[in-house]
């Protein structure tokens, strides 16, 4: 081979060795974020954008409205620059910009963008049109916001309100934004003040996240906290204590409630890493959460406000034991028999599992009701942290039983002079096939087509573990 043909080939050789090395990365990396980062949902952001009268003063060096706007138009390229990888729709309403004052125009407030794709170059050209003339609608304004929303299974909805002043008409703003959060239509608002009275502080806050920008540099503080906050998830690990306060229970599915709304926000399966430590999860910082860990009981822990820039951890108590409700004998046919599962000394059913199926519960004291003919009932079971009662049922015996007519009658369980109702026989069927627990058992019955009482039928047998017994009538 000549020379130029080995160095061709030797650098054919280092590109192909690159080009495995790239594609070998970008597996990787695609397959950590995977199984790291979850899908981002669609966040939609409403800007609502003072232009009443007061926006004409002065404020660090020019009007307050061309101020306002020419920081607006700063966040609008940056949230731009992201707007694709975080999964952003941006849309505009305005508000005194219609009709001047006097007379005040309560209903003066418009959405001038609605959200869609690359709207962030409309919204621009239409604050580049506006001039301030009007009164400050803010509750009308919030009120309104609502219908700015289409309808979303999976969005994050986060009003920016930007004002100078405070509410002008009738409405009541904390009230509309507390009924937006509660109908689960909007997360927390953000306010940011233009130059506004501090006096004014408490008036503004109770419409939700509140920031005071009494000159430029705060208004771009605001401004970056609230994008940071808006398109980012923080970290959080939830620890599911056992009785000695050790995050050892999992495999229990959580769901994140909204406290306000309680709208499910997320829903994860609790797991341990390959360290053996509970895994980290990703939540949204604009939501406060009402947490719901599924066990048996569940476990709730509510008001749960997580840390901007740190790694939340989250506890909740949740020590647990096992539960095996064991019917001898043929294991297919007993997991169909059902026990009833009560806390002890409430007579509500807490939950209800298959026989032959081991179950996790919450410590403490449990009556159990199962289902077996008779019933057999056990009181007080107690279930430990980490303990495994087994509960042992005697194997039933199998019954057929054949009338040679069409019958009345009933299946009766004798313990001593006690007898108890275990099943109506049907009059118009002759062939019955059970699964008793061993002890006494008699039929009392009378034929169709007899009408006397004379005619009542009895027979008497006794079921023990594994019988096979047929009893023809």
């Amino acid at each position: 081979m000549k020379h130029w043909e080995i160095t061709k080939t030797k650098k054919l050789k280092k590109t192909l060795l690159i080009l495995f090395a790239l594609s070998a990365s970008l597996w990787v990396n695609a397959q950590v974020k995977n199984f790291t980062e979850p899908e981002k949902p669609l966040t939609r952001i409403l800007f609502i954008f003072d232009a009443s009268t007061s926006m004409i003063e002065r404020w660090e060096g020019d009007k307050k409205f061309n101020k306002a706007k020419e920081l607006m138009f700063e966040l609008l390229d940056s949230l731009e620059i992201i707007q694709e990888e975080e999964n952003l729709e941006i849309a505009l309403r305005v508000y005194g910009h219609q009709s001047p004052v006097p007379p005040p125009d309560c209903f003066d407030s418009k959405l001038e963008v609605a959200f869609g794709q690359n709207t962030i170059g409309l919204i621009k050209d239409k604050l580049n049109t506006i001039t301030p003339k009007g009164t400050t609608p803010i509750a009308y304004s919030l009120g309104q916001s609502e219908g700015d929303f289409p309808e979303c299974d999976d969005c994050r909805n986060i009003i920016i309100l930007i004002t100078d002043g405070i509410e002008m008409c009738h409405g009541d703003p904390c009230e509309v934004s507390l009924a937006l959060q509660k109908k689960g239509v909007v997360l927390k608002p953000y306010i940011v003040g233009v130059d506004i009275d501090v006096s004014l502080t408490n008036v503004l806050d109770c419409m939700g996240n509140y920031f005071n920008a009494a000159n430029e540099v705060e208004f771009k503080q605001a401004i970056n906290t609230i994008v940071a906050q808006v398109t980012n998830l923080t970290t959080v690990t939830v620890n599911l204590l056992d009785t000695d306060g050790k995050p050892l229970e999992t495999n229990a599915v959580m769901s994140f409630h909204d406290n306000l709304s309680g709208d499910i926000r997320y829903t994860y399966m609790h797991t341990m890493n390959k360290t053996g430590k509970p895994d980290t999860i990703y939540l949204d910082l604009l939501s406060v959460y009402d947490l719901k860990v599924h066990t048996i009981p569940a476990r709730f822990k509510d008001s749960i406000k997580l840390k901007e820039g740190v790694h939340n951890v989250i506890n909740v108590p949740a020590p647990q034991g096992t539960l095996f409700v064991d019917i001898l004998g043929d294991t297919a046919i007993n997991s169909q028999i059902k026990c009833i599962v009560r806390k002890a000394g409430i007579s509500e059913t807490l939950y209800i599992l298959d026989a032959d199926k081991r179950q996790k519960l919450i410590t403490g004291l449990y009556n159990l009701e199962v289902l077996t003919m008779p019933r057999s009932y056990f009181d007080a079971v107690n279930i430990e942290q980490n303990g495994f009662n087994h509960i042992v049922i005697a194997e039933p015996g199998e019954v057929i039983i054949n009338f040679k007519a069409p019958s009345y009658g009933t299946l009766l369980h004798e313990n001593g002079d006690i007898l108890t109702n275990l099943y109506d026989f049907k009059p118009g069927q002759t062939h019955y096939k059970f699964r008793l627990q061993p002890g006494f058992y008699r039929i009392v019955y009378r034929e169709k087509n007899k009408f006397q009482s004379i005619n009542t039928g009895e027979t008497k047998f006794r079921v023990k573990s594994g019988d096979f017994i047929i009893e023809n009538l």
